[in-house]
């Protein structure tokens, strides 16, 4: 990876990080797997709005979502 694409990434994951909702979230992933239910239940926002703050967590590479059938 070139000094860039470091850069890039860095910059993406502070961005994400500077957003209190996402490191409350990223606080509760650390201690364990959770459903977007369960990561919005503390919020008095949407789950759609909770979704798109772990959507911007996964593009800066901090979380990674998985789907259970």
């Amino acid at each position: 990876m070139d000094a860039a694409a470091d850069e890039a990434d860095l910059n993406r994951a502070f961005l994400a990080l500077a957003d209190p909702a996402r490191r409350r979230i990223i606080a509760r992933l650390s201690r364990g797997p959770a459903t977007v239910n369960e990561l919005a239940e503390p919020f008095e926002i949407s789950k759609q709005a909770v979704s798109k703050h772990i959507q911007v967590l996964e593009q800066a590479h901090l979380v990674t979502r998985s789907r259970d059938a």
